[in-house]
């Protein structure tokens, strides 16, 4: 089956396709997803900026209305949903389900959101003179979104974009559309007038560089490499577009010597492995204080090796393949890089073959790897960690935040004091403690410093933040 773009409220087929491949097994192709041209992206974006002042005056119960129904949907359709994520992603059925869960909680959250759209009203310096702040909808917003989460960040960036009363443009990443596309498909039928979304699927160098450039953007939400955020910021940015980037961690779990061992072991294996170790969030960094080295290192190689690597969809699996070829080439290229540097490879870090051709891929430990090492500096986006030694809790620290991101970090104690020094002390946007580093809530904000994030924060009442702006009234009562 071949699916087509949503662009002005029709379904229009582009000049061609790519193929949507299953890493689970490559023989299975789920569909054909059109590529737009990037004379269908002005087509788009002209016909978002054509129902922006409509679609920005309509009352907050219609705006409501129409996301409560798609949150609705969505969870109607969690087992069927999820099922198409692990299928064209890789994560595990579980894993994809409570993706497509958290995506329908999204638009139920950001419907009651709507209705709490908040302004003030002060006094004056001068007499008779009434002062009122509000916010208004930014505009046309384009959205470029990541393969590794494809319908919950999708959901956390266009459910506050229509909340708020903006028009929406948004390329998926073309190696998972089918997500996105079921998303599209959803909000259409919930009664989103023509041109207020509108999907565009292809090549970042085509449908992502034509958003970027195009001056009726007033703003851009990219989730996606350093690189690429970068080069996204410094063109948008010039022309006075407003930009907010997500883009990656190298993210710290800190186990001392107090810490119970079975917690950190749990903690760490889900922070490193789970989702097959591509999130942002993933810690793949693990400094382990002195102590507690070589039995917390022991432990975890026992936990990983109990771990199944297959199909996602396969009942008993608890990680799936990577996302494709090119990942999986270079999660490989790290493994031997981490070998050359003189880091210890712990346990796997071979390709795996399974009863269907895919990318698998077993996950890798490194100990005696240092914060130096590539494989400690570098965002490897698979399930490979590197397990630090720290003398101290300080070390510990200072380790933690030397590192060119900041987007998440967490600590395994027992000890009050060093949990509340960790949380004010470590150079991120988010902490977490006796917890994974991956698994945040819908309804707070996401975001990190450094080189993982620019802009305002994503999610949560924050996302009013990038979506609205400000306006100042003066209003003379004397009149």
């Amino acid at each position: 089956m071949t699916y087509a773009n949503l662009i002005a409220g029709e379904w229009v087929r582009g000049p061609e396709a790519s193929r949507n491949i299953n890493p689970s097994d490559t023989n299975d192709v789920i569909g054909e997803y059109d590529r737009a041209s990037a004379a269908q992206v002005e087509d788009a974006i002209a016909a978002a900026r054509q129902a922006f002042p409509a679609w920005a005056r309509t009352t907050v119960q219609q705006r409501a209305d129409i996301l409560d129904k798609a949150g609705t949907e969505i969870l109607a359709r969690r087992e069927e949903l999820g099922n198409l994520l692990a299928r064209e992603e890789g994560k595990t059925l579980a894993e994809g389900m409570g993706e497509v869960g958290r995506a329908g909680q999204i638009f139920k959250f950001f419907a009651g959101e709507v209705l709490r759209i908040q302004g003030e009203r002060l006094g004056s310096i001068r007499p008779g003179i009434d002062v009122e702040i509000t916010r208004e909808p930014l505009g046309v917003v384009g959205m470029i979104t990541p393969w590794n989460f494809p319908i919950a960040i999708p959901a956390w960036k266009i459910a506050p974009a229509l909340a708020f009363g903006n028009c929406v443009v948004m390329k998926p990443a073309e190696l998972v559309p089918g997500s996105a596309w079921a998303l599209a498909d959803i909000l259409h039928r919930a009664g989103v007038p023509a041109g207020v979304f509108n999907l565009v699927m292809g090549r970042g160098s085509v449908v992502g560089a034509a958003l970027v450039k195009d001056q009726r953007i007033d703003g851009i939400s990219f989730t996606g490499s350093v690189p690429t955020g970068r080069g996204i910021l410094a063109e948008a940015a010039a022309r006075g577009a407003k930009v907010q980037l997500e883009m990656g961690g190298k993210n710290p779990m800190v186990v001392l010597n107090d810490a119970d061992l079975d917690l950190a072991v749990r903690v760490s294996l889900d922070g490193a492995f789970f989702s097959t170790g591509q999130r942002c969030t993933a810690s793949s960094r693990l400094i382990v204080e002195d102590g507690i080295y070589d039995k917390f290192v022991g432990a975890l190689s026992e936990a990983v090796g109990r771990q199944v690597v297959d199909d996602a969809r396969k009942q008993g699996t608890t990680i799936g393949p990577v996302v494709d070829q090119s990942q999986l080439d270079q999660d490989l290229k790290y493994v031997e890089i981490g070998q050359q540097e003189g880091a210890r490879l712990v346990t796997g870090g071979e390709r795996l073959q399974r009863a269907t051709p895919g990318f698998y891929l077993s996950p890798a430990i490194f100990a005696e790897a240092t914060n130096q090492m590539r494989i400690s500096r570098e965002e490897i986006f698979g399930p490979v960690a590197s397990v630090i030694r720290a003398k101290n809790y300080d070390e510990a620290l200072t380790l933690a935040n030397d590192t060119p991101f900041g987007l998440c970090a967490g600590i395994c104690t027992t000890s009050l004091k060093h949990a509340a020094h960790y949380r004010r002390n470590v150079e991120t946007g988010m902490v977490m403690v006796n917890l994974p580093t991956a698994g945040v809530d819908y309804h707070v904000p996401f975001g990190g410093r450094k080189g993982s994030s620019y802009g305002p924060r994503e999610q949560g009442r924050y996302a009013a933040e990038f979506y609205t702006q400000v306006k100042t009234a003066y209003v003379n009562q004397a009149l």
